[in-house]
């Protein structure tokens, strides 16, 4: 996802501009640009570059050769256009009047376009955004507010906008729709940004824009707005995280430092909700009604979540007995779902903004179903449109490859199904027991895992030579695959696949040949024989086998594998949180060793708000 930052005060605003954009690099990018007001010239001044942000610092000499107190910055992942000078934001009207950064996707931009060239304006880029631009000024008649809300009455799709006009300086227009946008209120300055890392070092007070809504920024304050261009008040919230949070705090890389963190975020998500020898859920409140009468649960998420929600699948299962559908966000609207008021949907996204998985919430929502989200970030879209929302307080992620949203959001999830089974009856008392217990076990025996980081650092050097990479598991373990096969398919570009290790003999073994590295997973005990016949299965054809395990199962692996990844042995419902360790610590080494921008992989970004 794009990233943008705006700034009114009594500063130079492009060094904050360019600060900004540096805290929002994480979310990638493939070129950069600001748009500030130029006082002396009273006009607007534009510059862009593709590629680094550092190109554009640079060229600018870190914001000191630009004199003005407002202006727009924006890092542009490519939709529209191949990455280039010209392509990259800010889009700027013909007469260099109006300045646009723009989030998101314009999608009736070709029938606009279409328009404004019958028109005779001439367009430069191949950027939907480029229409927004164009079309402020066509509408402009001196207020810069009614040619705004002319224009969105117009386009169609996705966007979070900020706006400059060189006619009004002592002002920036805000806009948002299904794409994030945060307003930042400070002394003698005002904030717009997509993230709040951008501002953070600013100002701690924010207020979140809704989907419609406008604001206009100047020194003094901020003025919102409802679809309709009527005054609203806006609620300020303070946020309550440190700076240093979002900062790599001596670590090489944001991946590393956040798979460190993973034990302290599990006891933030966990410890509040395990008390008393119960799970507790303060703020959940399922309608008696649904508990009486669920009939199905629909877990629906993207990438990283939607593994979650495969090995969440097991868990609900096998301790509620009620049926469980994990969908794709991207897929869930054209599915034609079955789901009625006796339905839970289960929405799963880190950042609480993923367009697709937004889209399906609303599409539930418009059935009738009952919608609980799990996310990490506080007064996202997904958790103000939920019936419920649970909260993973993983604290900030900032590199592209989740790792610690991905152990809380499962952790989280898992805990939820044993409390949900109690609520059913369910489960028996014994087990429920146990299983808390084991929670509690959880952060110090993922410690564990992570004080024999070097063990997989030295597999990693054996291995991170191979170009193509299956990962087999059954039950939990295949579940488990799936986020070890794409953590190191994201950050080290190996092609990697995961399989359920029953099919290998239904055509994946034709894959198999000497040489090929084969990633077994066995931590799952009741599968575990079945999982050492796979290892057989493809040691014969000639595979590498790399196999994970438990700590009481590794003498016997290890006379079938080649070597031995281990985990400490815990209650299998947990097996997952544990397993993932070791997996990202292994795609993390092999994307070093081979030489890889790990926080910043190519083609990818932290949030997804296109379709």
């Amino acid at each position: 996802m794009c990233g943008i930052v705006g700034y009114i005060g009594a500063e130079q605003a492009a060094p904050i501009l360019l600060d900004g954009l540096s805290r929002l690099e994480y979310r990638g990018y493939d070129s950069a640009g600001v748009a500030v007001f130029d006082a002396q010239a009273g006009a607007l001044a534009v510059h862009k570059a593709k590629g680094r942000l550092q190109v554009l610092s640079d060229q600018l000499h870190g914001g000191a050769t630009l004199n003005s107190t407002v202006g727009v910055g924006h890092t542009r992942w490519a939709t529209h256009g191949a990455p280039s000078d010209v392509n990259s934001h800010p889009q700027v009207s013909r007469s260099g009047k109006i300045a646009v950064v723009h989030n998101g996707i314009i999608e009736n931009y070709t029938e606009l376009k279409a328009f404004l060239v019958a028109q005779g304006v001439p367009f430069t880029s191949e950027t939907d955004t480029e229409v927004v631009a164009q079309l402020i000024e066509y509408f402009y008649e001196g207020d810069i507010l009614a040619a705004v809300g002319r224009v969105l009455r117009r386009i169609q799709g996705a966007y979070a906008l900020g706006i400059l006009c060189a006619d009004c300086p002592g002002q920036l227009v805000a806009v948002r729709k299904d794409s994030p946008l945060i307003l930042g209120y400070g002394q003698g300055c005002n904030f717009i940004a997509s993230d709040v890392t951008a501002i953070l070092r600013h100002t701690r007070r924010v207020g979140y824009m809704e989907d419609g809504e406008l604001a206009v920024l100047t020194r003094e304050g901020i003025q919102c707005y409802n679809h309709l261009i009527q005054p609203i008040e806006k609620e300020i919230t303070t946020v309550d995280w440190e700076i240093d949070a979002a900062e790599k705090g001596g670590y090489e890389h944001f991946m590393f430092k956040e798979i460190m963190e993973q034990p302290e975020a599990l006891r933030r998500c966990l410890s509040p909700r395990i008390r008393d020898g119960e799970a507790v859920f303060e703020g959940l409140s399922l309608p008696p009604d649904l508990l009486k009468h669920l009939h199905r649960i629909y877990i629906v998420a993207c990438g990283s979540s939607y593994h979650v929600g495969v090995v969440g699948k097991y868990h609900l299962e096998r301790l509620t007995r009620i049926p469980v559908e994990v969908a794709l966000g991207s897929e869930f609207r054209y599915m034609d779902p079955i789901v009625d008021e006796n339905t839970l949907v289960i929405v799963i996204s880190q950042s609480g903004e993923t367009l697709d998985t937004m889209a399906a919430l609303r599409e539930a929502r418009r059935l009738g179903g009952h919608i609980l989200s799990i996310v990490n970030v506080v007064g996202s879209s997904i958790a103000r449109e939920s019936d419920q929302v649970l909260y993973t307080w993983a604290g900030p992620e900032i590199a592209v490859a989740t790792t610690k949203a991905y152990t809380t959001q499962l952790a989280l999830l898992s805990l939820l199904a044993l409390w949900l089974a109690r609520e059913l009856d369910t489960v028996s008392d014994e087990e429920y027991r146990a299983t808390l217990a084991a929670f509690q076990e959880l952060p110090g025996k993922m410690e564990e895992v992570l004080s024999r980081r070097d063990d997989i650092q030295y597999f990693a050097s054996q291995y991170f030579n191979h170009n193509s990479i299956f990962f087999i598991g059954r039950n939990l373990d295949f579940a488990l695959g799936l986020e070890g096969s794409l953590k190191l398919k994201e950050i080290s570009y190996i092609h990697s696949e995961a399989y359920a290790a029953g099919e290998l003999k239904h055509g994946t073994i034709s894959l198999i040949e000497d040489g090929t590295l084969v990633v077994a997973l066995s931590t799952y005990g009741r599968l575990f024989a079945k999982a050492m016949n796979n290892v057989v299965e493809v040691k014969a054809r000639g595979a590498d086998v790399l196999s994970l395990t438990t700590q009481s199962c590794r003498e016997e692996v290890a006379h079938t594998a080649d070597a031995v990844m281990t985990i400490p042995d815990i209650h299998q419902l947990l097996l997952p949180c544990l397993g993932v360790v070791p997996l990202q610590l292994f795609a993390y080494y092999v994307a070093l060793m081979r030489g890889c921008d790990i926080d910043r992989p190519r083609n990818l970004a932290k949030s997804v708000t296109v379709e």
